[in-house]
């Protein structure tokens, strides 16, 4: 009975790991069953139930790899374009629930911003920046938001040194966000009386 959990416990962790919308955490879950079902059909006396799942550890450890690759940012491009354009209205509009869930107090409309970047992995759109640029080179940001399969904060790490590159040099986050906090911290923003700033 205990052997035919760990089955049951290897096969529901590969079908859950279709339900994650980052493509690091399927790729890990997935890895996880595998292992655990593999083992079940070795112990079982399935070899063919084995040696798939041996073949899905190994195709996920190379995609997984190649994933985290992209940390070093060298698969995204930046595109500048205008608020108001069909590319980015189009876009938030087909995130929208999910926007809205991160950034509470976002005006689809952008219209008080003059700052508007999309970040492209592989000719795939990865997220939209847009912000409105001040003096002494501050951006306040009104959306800085990342599809659910490049929340890794690659995308981040390129759009913050492409900014830095252009010449800006603090970004400045004061919208509530609380779902947002995470990646702020993540990526060096601290904590002021202003919002969330940071430097570049």
């Amino acid at each position: 009975m205990a052997i035919e959990l760990f089955g049951y416990l290897g096969s529901f962790l590969v079908v859950f790991s279709m339900l994650m919308s980052s493509v690091v955490k399927l790729r890990v879950i997935n890895t996880i069953g595998s292992i655990v079902s593999g083992t079940y059909a070795l112990i079982i006396g399935s070899f063919p139930l084995a040696l798939m799942n041996g073949c899905l550890i190994v195709i996920n450890i190379y995609n997984l790899i190649k994933l985290l690759k992209t940390t070093d940012t060298k698969n995204y491009e930046l595109v500048t374009g205008e608020v108001r354009e069909g590319f980015f209205k189009y876009f938030i509009d087909h995130y929208g629930s999910d926007i809205a869930a991160f950034f509470p107090d976002f005006n689809k409309s952008g219209a008080q911003g003059n700052v508007a970047y999309a970040i492209m992995c592989e000719e795939n759109p990865a997220g939209i920046f847009l912000g409105r640029a001040g003096k002494n080179g501050e951006i306040n940001i009104i959306l800085d938001y990342t599809t659910p399969a490049y929340r890794d904060c690659s995308a981040g790490r390129f759009l913050i040194q492409e900014l830095k590159k252009q010449g800006y040099k603090r970004l400045i986050f004061n919208n509530q966000a609380d779902k947002h906090k995470n990646y702020l911290d993540k990526m060096g923003y601290r904590k002021t009386d202003k919002g969330y700033i940071k430097e570049l």
